[in-house]
């Protein structure tokens, strides 16, 4: 069942505990089905499409320094609210532990400025949000923060009629015949010929620096290593560009496999990690630590890209930030 969400604007995602201001105290309905499309009309958008992705913000008590850094999450916060996006693709490990209703409590707290600013924000599932809980229970903590994807662990977004963006859970199988993977299939395979760049995003990267010692446990897992096979095979037959974006590591990486963009964005705020570059990450940057998120824009054949990075994280109001990558991807 495919479903389209309309209040004060389309697909607006709220924060938790928030209602549409449609109807006052009546929260958006949740969908149904299973499968849920929130879908924004190119009225609604404009020509010059804007949107941002990034994730592990690892959302907690400001007291918390070495999980995640308040003053660096509030200042991207800040940021990507004054850049006013047309949508927001948060790529998991929102908050530090899923099982603490006060984290989730934080994320409401410090995202103020982006329901005043109206953004559309998606979510997708991370390692962290399954953190001091039992699943079913991890679930509906996230659910309570996002009402509107309530049901749903994985989910498509129609960005107008050019951009088609799909959400995956990496916490949920991604293998042949899995659930997902069949929902995925359906979805690359039911693309309208105006679909010029498919987003997928999701938390485990299927591409990535591979690390030795303590963060080889970061390595792509067969998980993630299976859909990266499924879309080398799926990819070329489509009439559309496949981006994909992932977080998990706290860093910045880009590749190129398959005549596919593969982008490791988890520079939200939580404690960062350190890199061992190989030769094919197109991402050579001698740059630490990597606090950044993810600008697109997307024209008529062509999405630009660039990594905005902070570059004073050790302020205590951060407050500068640089580009320091760009990339185009032009459409078939």
């Amino acid at each position: 069942m495919k479903l389209t969400h309309r209040c004060c604007r389309p697909a607006i995602l709220a924060i938790a505990a928030l209602a549409c201001s449609c109807v006052a105290g009546q929260a958006p309905p949740a969908p149904t089905g299973p499968a849920a499309l929130f879908s924004v009309a190119d009225a609604e958008l404009p020509h010059a499409l804007t949107f941002v992705a990034y994730g592990d913000m690892r959302f907690t008590a400001t007291a918390e320094r070495d999980a995640s850094l308040p003053a660096v999450r509030e200042a991207l916060v800040a940021k990507i609210a004054a850049e006013h996006p047309a949508a927001l693709f948060l790529t998991g490990d929102i908050p530090w532990h899923g099982g603490t209703l006060a984290d989730y409590g934080v994320y409401r707290d410090e995202t103020g400025p982006w329901r005043e600013a109206g953004l559309r924000v998606y979510p997708a599932l991370g390692n962290h949000e399954f953190s001091g809980c039992e699943p079913a229970q991890c679930l509906d903590n996230w659910w309570s923060a996002f009402p509107e994807v309530r049901g749903h662990r994985w989910y498509a977004v129609a960005l107008g009629s050019r951009l088609r963006a799909l959400a995956l859970d990496s916490d949920a199988p991604l293998t042949n015949g899995a659930p997902q993977r069949l929902w995925l299939e359906s979805e690359l395979g039911a693309l309208a010929p105006s679909v010029k760049f498919v987003l997928i995003w999701l938390h485990h990267p299927p591409v990535a620096d591979l690390s030795s010692g303590a963060l080889a446990n970061h390595n792509p897992r067969p998980n993630e290593v299976e859909l990266a096979d499924y879309l080398s095979r799926a990819a070329p037959a489509l009439h559309a560009r496949v981006l994909v974006i992932a977080g998990h590591t706290h860093n910045y990486e880009r590749f190129e496999q398959d005549g596919i963009t593969y982008l490791v964005s988890g520079g939200g705020g939580a404690h960062p990690y350190e890199v061992e570059r190989s030769p094919r990450d197109l991402y050579q940057g001698k740059d630490f630590p990597n606090f950044h998120y993810l600008r697109f824009r997307l024209t008529d054949d062509r999405l630009s890209a660039e990594m905005v990075r902070v570059t004073d994280p050790d302020a205590a109001t951060p407050q500068h930030f640089e580009v320091r990558d760009r990339f185009e991807i032009r459409a078939r």
